[in-house]
């Protein structure tokens, strides 16, 4: 399987961010699956991309040139694609994931993460979404979900279907028996 894996290019100011980024890597190499990322050394993305490379996994990094251009790119990857646009990038991540992860990150790891969120409301995402929830980070998106049920803008169906949980085991649940939403019907 491949795990496409959306984080910060910054460490942030908790060092738990770094022990989860650490135990998802981990993960992922020990349960043979794929790392898909950003492509990136810096942050949170170096930290995961390390630790699927040190347990002998597989990495593939997409990365605009612009970035590349700034030697951000990780040296080591298995597969390093380089695009021409942060569109492209999203783009190419999203097909080569079979599900999607967010770890702690900023406005970018948010944005992707709510895209492939938003497209499996309308059948362009069939795959699990997943919030990776390290000592709460998404505990305040998780109730703008919440309010969004209850506002009559998302259906507790839909809402069902994005995790946020900081369990592998709860993760690995969830993948395994994930079933997509039905595709929105408008009225």
């Amino acid at each position: 399987m491949h795990i496409a894996v959306y984080c910060g290019a910054s460490l942030g100011t908790d060092p738990a961010y770094q022990k989860a980024a650490k135990r998802v890597g981990k993960w992922i190499a020990e349960k043979k699956h794929t790392l898909v990322y950003g492509g990136g050394k810096a942050g949170l993305m170096g930290v995961v991309a390390d630790e699927v490379l040190a347990n002998k996994g597989e990495a593939i990094g997409v990365i605009p040139d612009f970035l590349v251009e700034r030697e951000l790119s990780h040296p080591k990857l298995t597969t390093l694609e380089i695009v021409d646009s942060m569109t492209v990038r999203k783009n190419k991540m999203i097909s080569l994931g079979d599900c999607y992860i967010a770890l702690p990150g900023g406005p970018g790891t948010l944005e992707e993460i709510a895209e492939v969120i938003s497209w499996s409301r309308v059948g362009q995402n069939n795959n699990p979404c997943i919030l990776f929830n390290q000592n709460g980070y998404y505990d305040s998106l998780a109730r703008v979900y919440d309010e969004m049920v209850e506002n009559g803008f998302l259906s507790m169906q839909d809402r069902e279907r994005i995790l946020f949980s900081d369990s592998l085991e709860e993760i690995e649940a969830f993948i395994s028996s994930y079933v997509p939403p039905e595709i929105r019907q408008y009225t």
